[in-house]
């Protein structure tokens, strides 16, 4: 048996002075669920950012009024886009173990901006760290636009309740 056929088995004969029969020994020990590396992809992390965040109230959009445009007509066609709506406005650097991120909103009038955007890095923060097992390091947050009452939508934003 080679050394990598026993690693992979997790077993291995040793001859004891004196033993007729070999012994079989566990290798490898620890805990199984670390044996190996597991990645995780920034589009994942980007759309777990982009829930979080539209799940706070006063955020009525993500992305720039122009991304939201663009996005609502690529949604339209199909085969159109790559990116979804979920993760529009949101941008993720992830390493192996930290994530920084990077959110565009649009709030709704009225509401305190500092409060918002301590709410959505709170929801950010809780989610990723919780779903993906990363430590955020930095929730940037740029408040690109406001939403007026009496301004019509480009494009609803699906809202979970």
């Amino acid at each position: 048996m080679s050394d990598v056929e026993s690693h992979r088995s997790g077993r291995d004969s040793i001859d004891s002075p004196g033993a007729d029969k070999a012994q079989t020994v566990r290798r490898g020990g620890g805990d199984p669920g670390a044996r190996g590396r597991t990645t995780i992809a920034d589009g994942v992390v980007e759309k777990i950012t982009g829930m979080a965040a539209r799940d706070v109230a006063g955020v009525h959009a993500m992305g720039s009024g122009m991304s939201r445009t663009f996005g609502a007509v690529r949604d339209r066609v199909p085969g159109g886009g790559t990116r979804s709506g979920v993760t529009r406005g949101v941008k993720a650097e992830v390493g192996e173990k930290q994530t920084a991120l990077d959110l565009e909103i649009v709030v709704e009038y009225g509401v305190s901006i500092a409060d918002v955007a301590r709410d959505v890095r709170e929801n950010v923060v809780a989610a990723v760290e919780r779903m993906a097992g990363l430590e955020v390091v930095e929730v940037n947050i740029a408040v690109s636009d406001v939403k007026l009452p009496d301004e019509e939508d480009e494009e609803p934003e699906p809202r979970i309740k």
